[in-house]
């Protein structure tokens, strides 16, 4: 695939001029943004990546198109995964909704830039070492086996300080309180940082984590350095709008951890078999190239990732709705003899009608919103 310099200079040159418009247009001035704003940013940046993915069959044929899309899907759905997380450092560094906005688009920024450098450094590798095709193949593997044993969920539901958070508390001077949305502060002549800028290190190092199965995905299904990026990067513009358009929908995806373990494996084993075809290591097969096995073409990667998907979220969808209307029941069963024994009635008597309100207030009862489960 030959891109030309000016063709990648307007595609970065356009990607920072999002992230400005971003910072500009939306996060300047602090707010929490409302349900239809979320949905209609959303929509754009799904609709630009589509329309790039377009732009790269019109330049350059539909395989490396369907290199670019694959690879894109992929990556929104790691990225999804990955606000499990943000909301998990959100909840437990307290940050306002009006200033979330702020630390998950710099936060953004930040992974944009390291990720850049990941996918330099392994662009390098790949072209030099054929064997690096085998370490990603075990990272994936690997990486699925632990999604899939835990369900994407540890075993509490706190999040969990690292170690270069941990080091930024104890060397840093900081603030316990917000002000506003500065992420320094000069108190009694001298600098703090606040609870903001904490986030932000959190949210940044976090990423590091998730670049670890992101980037060599990417790689297990096109090693074309631009199209990694701007899967890569179209991914990540959006996810701060993403973010508060699903927040309340996290809970409810149960199975997207076994589905992300299905995709995380099936490139991985299509990453080892790509390594087997190009074998250069002395103790696999002499040196000697593997071919037992076909190479897995882009179209079959590409449906795999999507029905994988889809049946998974559509399960996650029932399965939510299942245990909605079991909670209800079990809520009405315990209230009712108490009710009962009480008041000598059914307290659902005293409800509106159906036709008075279109539904009794018990079928609008839900648990309260549970605990965000780590990664």
């Amino acid at each position: 695939m030959d891109v030309p310099f000016w063709v990648w200079a307007v595609t970065v040159g356009a990607i920072v001029a999002m992230l400005v418009f971003d910072l500009v247009g939306h996060v300047r001035t602090p707010h929490a943004p409302t349900l239809r704003e979320s949905a209609i940013w959303s929509a754009v940046y799904v609709g630009i990546a589509i329309l790039f993915g377009f732009l790269v069959w019109w330049g350059w044929g539909a395989g490396f198109a369907g290199e670019y899309f694959a690879g894109y899907v992929t990556e929104k759905s790691l990225s999804v995964d990955n606000l499990f997380v943000f909301v998990l450092i959100m909840a437990s560094f307290g940050v306002p909704r009006e200033l979330q906005q702020k630390v998950l688009l710099f936060g953004i920024t930040f992974a944009l830039a390291l990720r850049t450098v990941f996918i330099v450094v392994g662009a390098a590798a790949i072209a030099n070492f054929s064997w690096v095709f085998y370490l990603f193949g075990a990272i994936l593997i690997y990486t699925a086996w632990v999604q899939a044993r835990s369900g994407g969920h540890g075993d509490d539901e706190d999040y969990q300080e690292n170690a270069v958070l941990r080091f930024a508390r104890k060397r840093l001077r900081t603030t316990d309180e917000y002000h506003s949305d500065r992420m320094t502060v000069k108190l009694d002549g001298k600098r703090f940082l606040t609870p903001l800028a904490i986030a932000l290190i959190a949210i940044g190092t976090a990423d590091v984590i998730f670049a670890v199965d992101s980037i060599p995905a990417i790689f297990g299904l096109t090693q074309e350095t631009f199209l990694v990026f701007t899967a890569n990067a179209f991914s990540l513009l959006g996810l701060r709008q993403l973010f508060f358009l699903i927040d309340g929908l996290l809970d409810r995806l149960v199975y997207l951890a076994y589905g992300l373990a299905v995709i995380l494996g099936f490139i991985g084993v299509k990453l080892v078999i790509h390594a087997l075809h190009t074998n250069e290591l002395p103790f696999i097969n002499g040196g000697e190239h593997v071919t037992l096995l076909p190479e897995v073409p882009t179209s079959v990667s590409l449906l795999v990732i999507l029905v994988t998907l889809v049946v998974t979220t559509v399960a996650s969808l029932l399965r939510a709705r299942r245990d909605d209307r079991e909670r209800v029941a079990a809520d009405a069963a315990a209230s009712g003899p108490t009710s009962l024994s009480a008041g000598g009635r059914d307290p659902a008597d005293a409800l509106p009608d159906a036709s008075e309100n279109g539904v009794r207030e018990t079928g609008t009862v839900s648990a309260a919103n549970p605990g965000r489960r780590d990664h």
